[in-house]
């Protein structure tokens, strides 16, 4: 599992008080960079990276502006062509578990344009991780 630490922006927190759920899916969105850069899929280089073909999200606690939270991304499960990431905001104080998304992502070839087969040695180092 990869943890990321989240620094809470002003601009975050919405006239509620608390952070934005568009903001939360920001939150999840560094969490995947940072987790497939570590394990050699950077998004913006090479023939071979993946895409979001879908994700769901479940608001479990409200995140406030001082809250010390991070980003925790796990591979669930890797198949020929996909794989299914789970990631928690958790409130490092508390404990609390703030948000959960389950993403299923493609493998994609760039110069073709179409999914791709996860190559062998990324399906070892994401489950792995």
């Amino acid at each position: 599992m990869h943890t990321l630490p989240i620094q809470i922006r002003f601009n975050d927190v919405d006239q509620m008080g608390h952070v934005n759920n568009a903001v939360i899916m920001e939150y999840f969105d560094l969490g995947k960079s940072k987790f497939f850069t570590e394990a050699g899929i950077p998004p913006e280089h090479g023939d071979f990276t993946v895409m979001i073909v879908h994700f769901e999200v479940d608001f479990t606690s409200q995140i406030h502006y001082h809250d010390n939270i991070a980003v925790t991304t796990a591979v669930k499960r890797i198949g020929n062509k996909s794989i299914a990431v789970e990631q928690h905001i958790i409130n490092q104080d508390t404990g609390v578990d703030c948000a959960v998304c389950r993403t299923v992502m493609s493998g994609y070839d760039r110069r073709t344009h179409a999914s791709a087969a996860i190559p062998e040695n990324l399906k070892e180092i994401l489950l792995n991780k």
